[in-house]
């Protein structure tokens, strides 16, 4: 039997053309003031150097619908999806 993520992953990737990318989270960074969030700094494996990092708010929920918090260290999915709209076919690559 399979994996219920790899099915729910699937699912999502008929759906919409869709990249997953493994990523860490390198850093937890605190708020620069009390109305600012937490963020968590991810690292995407395979991304161009000058774009690797991206920081987002470090606030998820789990499936009970708990709030929670990424911790440095952890492995990551980075999920990229988009309508079948914003979409081109890819050109195959031509010979010389």
């Amino acid at each position: 039997m399979s994996d219920p993520s790899e099915k729910k992953r699937e699912t999502k990737s008929d759906e919409k053309p869709a990249i997953t990318l493994p990523a860490t989270v390198e850093k937890i960074v605190p708020p620069a003031t009390p109305k600012n969030p937490e963020m968590a700094e991810i690292h995407i494996d395979g991304a161009d150097d000058l774009y690797r990092e991206i920081r987002v708010e470090n606030k998820l929920k789990n499936k009970a619908g708990e709030e929670v918090k990424l911790k440095k260290g952890s492995k990551v999915d980075v999920t990229i999806e988009a309508d079948s709209d914003s979409t081109l076919p890819k050109k195959p690559k031509t010979s010389s």
